[in-house]
């Protein structure tokens, strides 16, 4: 199984294993939240790790509120700690199931200790790992984070932009002073390299209670009309 012969396999089990424990915990929908693992709850940054923790306690609150047989808006981070251990704190909070999408890696990616049980998946393989972020995501929240961050949010913008989705997403960018410095979209937009519409696909936030807006506004249809199991 561990031979070049045998990838296939490890690939094909990274699919198979979490689409069986979501169909048997009914996850249909999940709220995405990636930033940075570096962030702590006590340092510097700690604000962004009480207001990842509260965002994902309101949505999750909200969430558990709404009529649907399946779990709805599950929310749904990397699995780490810093912004993860956050989101999935948060969801916990609020009593609702969250999922965890780890990856083995040498340094600093170990599971933290909110997510549900049975919700904790452990990838080898970054492509099959972004793949399961993107197949449920109904939403994504982007804190500030680095390159992971980064790579995570513009696949799910590439795969957005391009149709490769049912539907385009919110993708919210928490704190938009941190994200303009960054990442200047609208120099993008000006160059050509993607259209003026594309700049739809981004909504800037600043603070719990604006980003739940804006997600609870956006997903409210999705959730009336409800949704079909992958």
């Amino acid at each position: 199984v561990e031979s070049d012969d045998g990838r296939p396999i490890r690939i094909l089990s990274e699919y198979l294993q979490p689409m069986a424990a979501f169909r048997r915990h009914r996850v249909r929908d999940t709220i995405v939240f990636f930033g940075s693992a570096r962030i702590s709850e006590t340092g510097t940054l700690s604000r962004y790790y009480r207001e990842a923790r509260e965002l994902a306690r309101l949505l999750t609150e909200w969430s558990e509120q709404l009529k649907s047989p399946a779990h709805r808006y599950v929310v749904c981070t990397g699995g780490g700690p810093g912004i993860m251990e956050a989101a999935n704190r948060g969801a916990r909070d609020a009593g609702g199931r969250t999922i965890g999408l780890n990856i083995g890696l040498p340094h600093e990616q170990r599971p933290n200790a909110f997510i549900t049980e049975g919700l904790l998946f452990e990838f080898h393989y970054f492509f099959m790992r972004k793949l399961w972020f993107a197949h449920l995501a109904r939403a994504v929240v982007a804190f500030p984070g680095g390159f992971g961050t980064m790579d995570e949010l513009f696949e799910l913008l590439t795969l957005s932009q391009t149709g490769k989705l049912q539907a385009a997403i919110p993708i919210v960018l928490y704190d938009e002073q941190y994200w303009r410095e960054i990442v200047d979209f609208e120099a993008l937009a000006r160059q050509g390299m993607i259209s003026a519409e594309d700049l739809q696909l981004l909504h800037y936030v600043d603070s719990p209670g604006e980003a739940f807006d804006v997600l609870r506004t956006r997903l409210r249809p999705e959730a009336e009309a409800g949704t079909r199991m992958p």
